[in-house]
């Protein structure tokens, strides 16, 4: 597909892109903006697309995408700690997970089993346990997805060993 063919195609979704961007925005606006951010990713990343690929879902795909990561944005600058409040005496329920000193020592063990890993494999690894997905950690880290998958895959192999005594 060409350019031109790959624009047509793209001016031609945009009523479609519009109703899915105001299902997850639920605001004209907001999905106006993700409509714009949308088509301008798409046209940035037209080298990335696949002729034998869907076109209408990898591009909806992309608005998905865009919208999630906007959303843990505003989540992340709109989270602060009141470090006025007397954290020892508020009464919350334990729901840290770490009900014993047991599953506390095992989540330290974890921990440093995850920190001796090789450092490709540390970083690709603990990019996949925040969520990131294989593609974007490999346009990331800009190498191959192939290699991503497989520093994952010995990444895990390697901690299945080191951490076999914990269950």
């Amino acid at each position: 597909m060409n350019g031109i063919q790959f624009q047509q195609k793209l001016l031609g979704l945009q009523e479609n892109m519009m109703n899915f961007a105001l299902m997850l925005t639920a605001n004209r606006e907001d999905a106006l903006d993700l409509l714009q951010d949308t088509t301008l990713k798409v046209l940035n990343n037209q080298e990335k697309f696949v002729d034998n690929v869907n076109f209408k879902g990898w591009v909806l795909t992309v608005m998905r995408n865009l919208f999630i990561n906007n959303y843990y944005k505003v989540v992340r600058v709109q989270t602060f700690v009141d470090s006025s409040a007397d954290l020892y005496n508020l009464e919350i329920a334990n729901d840290s997970g770490l009900d014993s000193p047991d599953k506390a020592y095992q989540i330290k063990e974890i921990t440093k089993a995850i920190n001796s890993l090789n450092e490709e494999y540390k970083i690709s690894f603990s990019m996949f346990l925040s969520g990131y997905k294989y593609n974007e950690i490999a346009e990331k880290l800009n190498v191959p997805l192939g290699t991503v998958k497989s520093r994952i895959f010995f990444a895990r192999q390697e901690l299945q060993k080191a951490l076999r005594d914990f269950h």
